[in-house]
């Protein structure tokens, strides 16, 4: 949709709503409704102010210490939502409403460093100055439960009902069970613009893909947050509830595969050649940038304490950082054959906040490419079984300070990126080590 076309949908009471929509560190969409005629009056010339404190609350949108762009002592000023008009788009499961993505300026009038969509700019922009550009896709895992989001809630998220009893991985039976609400998302998420390829039952109970057309890196983040949102809402509708959370029981967790290439000038792979599985000298450095890089941009993929209770052996989650062709035991998997191979990072889960993924899959990148680092060889066999390997780190504590004193992340994100997104962690940390679990009292209340 474009500006002309919502100026005569709102004139003819087609539409009387548009979200104007930032997505903050944990990947949410965040904003306000505006009333239709305002928007076009107001809002698209100058934006719309929000505060600041956006980008710096914790998942229960908590005031936290420690953020130097937004803090009780700076008096929580605002920033501006500055509408991102190529993201506009009708919103089929809310009526009568558009939204657009912003991107996020200070006062002044200058992109505010830590937000996610100015993160990624900012890698694609370094890339570009190498003449190429990333493509992404990424393949978002849930689980479906009968139970309403507020019956979720009252009842502690515990005894939930799945949608699926049994194991339903490919099964066209099991899938159809919930085919109604699948069909809608996958409808209504073409109707905003997104293109669905497909949807597949996964191996948790209740757990399924819809998968999504790759595209350029920004504009896939971006229909990464709609989807989510709206997926989220559209269960709701149907009085269900569905999570993305990387590991919501003890069975097999929830992935956010991501799928990555560059293409060069010409607009053909950049990482096809006739090196080791068909790698061009660019695509092995590539990998080797991104297997360098993985343990200390591991915060940018598995954000929360809950991401690193995926990584279990045999899993299908990864814990070597290996790499290998179509196989899926390695951290990074090269899948497809000709124009269309690319590398599979398998580290993200269904929490991942995709600008910070992607951003963090361009930087390595760049850091294979900058530095012309060689590639090890390929990994055959199960890597699980792998001990020489470089592991994922097994908790959030340990990729908060990998991240912390990285310095290829301070060169490549800057600073005072790398400052904002430790203190995310050591907010969650601290929240964390203040609870008691249920798994400690069933332990110790009367055995100890």
């Amino acid at each position: 949709m474009d500006l002309e076309e919502l100026d005569v949908s709102v004139d003819n009471g087609g539409i009387d709503t548009v979200l104007l929509a930032l997505t903050d560190m944990q990947g949410r969409l965040q904003g306000k409704r505006l009333h239709g005629r305002f928007f076009l009056d107001e809002v698209v010339s100058g934006g719309s102010e929000g505060c600041n404190y956006l980008l710096a609350v914790d998942v229960d949108m908590n005031t936290v210490d420690g953020y130097e762009m937004s803090s009780w002592s700076t008096g929580y000023g605002d920033f501006v939502l500055k509408p991102d008009f190529s993201t506009l788009r009708r919103v089929p499961w809310q009526p009568g409403t558009a939204l657009v993505l912003a991107d996020l300026l200070d006062t002044s009038g200058q992109p505010v460093p830590a937000s996610p969509r100015q993160i990624l700019r900012r890698q694609l922009d370094r890339l570009a100055a190498h003449g190429l550009t990333a493509y992404a896709g990424t393949e978002l895992e849930f689980v479906l439960y009968k139970d309403s989001y507020e019956t979720a809630f009252t009842k502690g998220y515990r005894d939930l009902t799945p949608a699926n009893q049994y194991n339903v991985d490919y099964s066209l039976l099991g899938t159809a069970r919930v085919e109604p609400l699948l069909r809608r998302i996958r409808n209504e998420m073409y109707g905003a613009g997104l293109v669905p390829e497909s949807a597949k039952g996964e191996c948790n109970l209740g757990q399924h893909e819809i998968a999504f057309r790759y595209a350029e890196a920004l504009t896939a983040a971006d229909n990464h947050v709609i989807y989510k949102n709206g997926a989220k809402e559209i269960a709701a509708q149907e009085g269900m509830a569905l999570t993305f959370m990387a590991k919501p029981n003890e069975r097999e967790g929830n992935s956010c595969h991501i799928h990555f290439s560059l293409r060069d000038e010409n607009g053909g792979s950049a990482m096809l050649g006739d090196g080791p599985a068909h790698l061009s000298e660019t695509g092995q450095r590539v990998l080797a940038g991104l297997l360098a890089t993985m343990r200390e941009f591991s915060l940018l993929f598995a954000p929360n304490i809950n991401s690193y209770k995926r990584y279990q052996p045999g899993s299908f989650a990864p814990t070597a950082l290996r790499w290998g062709v179509d196989n899926r035991t390695c951290a990074l998997r090269i899948a497809g054959h000709g124009q269309g191979m690319r590398v599979e990072n398998r580290v993200p889960g269904g929490d991942v906040n995709p600008y910070l993924a992607i951003a963090a899959l361009v930087a390595g990148a760049l850091h294979g490419i900058e530095n012309e680092l060689s590639l090890e060889d390929e990994f055959r066999g199960n890597a699980y079984h792998d001990e020489t390997a470089g592991r994922v780190p097994g908790t959030l504590r340990e990729a908060h300070d990998l991240w912390a004193a990285s310095e290829i992340g301070a060169s490549a994100f800057g600073a005072d990126v790398v400052a904002h997104y430790a203190n995310m962690a050591r907010v969650e940390l601290a929240a964390y080590d203040a609870v008691v679990t249920d798994w400690e009292l069933r332990r110790g209340f009367e055995r100890l």
